[in-house]
């Protein structure tokens, strides 16, 4: 089981409560986070550090300096009506951040990655409550930004 593991988006809501019970479980929490959308207040579970996606050196120097042994990432723009006006921010930040976050984690040798997607991968389904084989068809940017990661992640041979 590993022991020391990063929470990207661990200063938001559901980043910070996963990192609480992960701190209780045994685990020791890094929190990476940007602040951009989340609350310093919110990390209270382990080390803090500031710093974005993009930042793959950061990140690489984090996954590095901790010795993570797993990724939970729930760092993402999340806001349906948000990426209907600004699709490419989206786009960039949960599709291009995740990539920079594979590129850091390859280069870390870090091997373990949980992502964190949305049901609006499934856009409206036919049948609820929702299967693993129900097939995706997102309705706006976030959930196609969701679905791309899924997709990428497979690619990459993250999932199997």
């Amino acid at each position: 089981m590993p022991s020391t593991v990063l929470v990207t988006g661990g200063a938001g809501y559901i980043g910070s409560h996963t990192a609480k019970e992960l701190a209780r479980a045994g685990y020791e929490v890094v929190v990476y986070d940007n602040l951009s959308r989340g609350h310093r207040w919110a990390v209270r579970w382990g080390p803090f550090e500031e710093g974005g996606l993009h930042d793959q050196d950061r990140l690489q120097s984090v996954l590095e300096r901790h010795r993570i042994q797993a990724v939970l990432h729930f760092a993402a723009f999340a806001h349906v009506g948000e990426s209907m006006q600004a699709p490419e921010l989206y786009f960039h930040n949960n599709v291009g951040g995740t990539l920079s976050l594979l590129n850091a984690m390859r280069a870390a040798q870090v091997r373990r990655l949980v992502f964190s997607s949305t049901c609006a991968v499934y856009g409206i389904p036919a049948v609820v409550p929702i299967e693993e084989e129900t097939p995706p068809a997102p309705l706006n940017p976030y959930g196609e930004s969701k679905l791309m990661v899924e997709r990428m992640l497979g690619w990459e041979g993250v999932c199997h």
